[in-house]
């Protein structure tokens, strides 16, 4: 007589705000497909939905609510978790309904919300997961998270609030996960954190054993290493502490993809230190021409906040001159927005949200034109880049340059033949403020 296996019990998931996010939904849903969970694409499907939210600005916040909503009315069985699970008491006073609500990074309390509310048996006949956990994003690239935290304390930002101070992983469990990301297809690492210079701070000294050499806890050493596992390691959040120098010869070697997404938040000094953040922009610019030098494909990304409290014409004029002299690769900006429980609320001299709406514009049009140049020098050159997708004879791929759904994209003809994950050499053929199009060679 056959046996008759009984379905399983089925998880939605909603996921929003940054790639720190979308790693822990990974971990968790990787979690409840060990404990025998299926997962559902949608909410009809499922016995409960789990809603990650972020809590870092207002909006994000109004978002994430708006998210808890409509998971409530589409289905109702609702279990809320991520950095706005600080603020439980809000979630519950708007959403009675909620079965269960927990903090950023508490994954064992997620998935004991998810036993209680939808109890799973597990089935050694169908209960198989690969090595490399549930994925959220393209086989071929994949989040690593070094760290958890932060010990900045920066006015606008509540992250330490939300996370706590850094607590580093250990190396060679990074490169462990590292290596079975790469078994399972990944083609390129993407380095995250929330301050990936400072990684192994907390455990310095605590080196370990790693195919047969020892290993410190970090930066460089770690992206030393990941650049042997991987084709390509992309570092994101690196603030510029003076070790970084020591990551660019591995850019220029080929180990790690010659990228530095960096956080500046502005570049007038007095702007930085009402920030709290560190304020010697001369020293920052000498060290990027350093850094062109030693590797002269080398992209810089960075983000920039305007109408910070205080914030004068100067500081905007000091900001877009810093910017013409720095001429960064790729540049986002936000408009200056409140944070319920950070100090720059309480500074004085708000600016108006109209006057922010027109420094934003000026930083942006600057931005674009800078961008538009540098990507019009690489029309006639051959660039590395890894395939995104392939539909109708073309393909939507990144250049070295590039990192996904935040910078720009190589569109390419004739690419019928390429695959997602493909590393190819191009040739660019033209290029807009944003974006490149090339062909592939043979």
């Amino acid at each position: 007589m056959a046996t008759v296996l009984p379905s399983p019990p089925r998880v939605g998931m909603v996921s929003l705000g940054c790639p720190k996010n979308l790693v822990d939904s990974e971990r968790i849903l990787t979690q409840l497909r060990a404990d025998g969970y299926q997962m559902s694409a949608d909410y009809a499907g499922a016995d409960v939905v789990l809603v990650n939210t972020c809590g870092f600005l207002d909006s994000s916040k109004e978002e994430s609510l708006e998210a808890i909503g409509e998971a409530i009315a589409e289905n109702g069985r609702v279990i809320v978790t991520g950095c706005m699970g600080k603020e439980a008491d809000v979630i519950r006073a708007r959403f009675p309904n909620v079965l269960a609500v927990t903090g950023a990074h508490e994954y064992e309390q997620v998935v004991e919300a998810v036993h209680e509310a939808a109890p799973a048996g597990i089935s050694p006949y169908v209960d198989l997961i690969p090595d490399a956990g549930l994925k959220l994003t393209p086989r071929h690239y994949s989040y690593l998270k070094i760290s958890e935290g932060c010990n900045h304390r920066c006015a606008f930002c509540i992250i330490p609030q939300l996370r706590g101070d850094l607590v580093s992983r250990r190396p060679d469990a990074i490169l462990r996960e590292a290596e079975k990301l790469v078994a399972a297809g990944t083609r390129e690492l993407l380095v995250i954190s929330q301050d990936t210079s400072a990684y192994g701070i907390d455990i310095r000294g605590d080196d370990r054993a790693w195919k047969g050499r020892q290993v410190r806890p970090h930066m460089t050493d770690l992206a030393r290493e990941l650049g042997q596992i991987a084709p390509w390691v992309r570092l994101h959040y690196v603030y510029p502490y003076p070790h970084v120098n020591q990551v660019i010869p591995l850019m220029a070697e080929g180990l790690v993809l010659p990228y530095l997404d960096i956080p500046f938040q502005h570049a007038s000094p007095s702007v930085l230190r009402a920030m709290k953040r560190p304020a010697n922009d001369a020293k920052v610019l000498q060290r990027i021409k350093g850094w062109r030098e030693v590797c002269p494909d080398i992209a810089i990304r960075s983000t920039f906040v305007v109408g910070f409290p205080g914030e004068t014409e100067d500081d905007i004029a000091y900001l877009l001159d810093w910017l013409e002299e720095a001429q960064l690769d790729r540049v986002g900006a936000f408009r200056f927005e409140p944070v319920a429980g950070a100090p720059a609320n309480d500074l004085p001299n708000p600016v108006p949200e109209e006057v922010k709406e027109e420094r934003y514009a000026r930083v942006m049009a600057k931005t674009a034109a800078i961008s538009a140049a540098k990507l019009a020098a690489k029309i006639g050159r051959t660039l590395e880049v890894i395939v995104d997708e392939v539909a109708d004879g073309g393909a939507n791929a990144r250049s070295q340059a590039d990192a996904p759904e935040i910078d720009g994209t190589v569109f390419l003809r004739d690419a019928g033949h390429l695959a997602p994950g493909d590393i190819v050499r191009v040739a660019i053929e033209d290029a807009d403020e944003h974006d490149l199009y090339g062909v592939p060679l043979a």
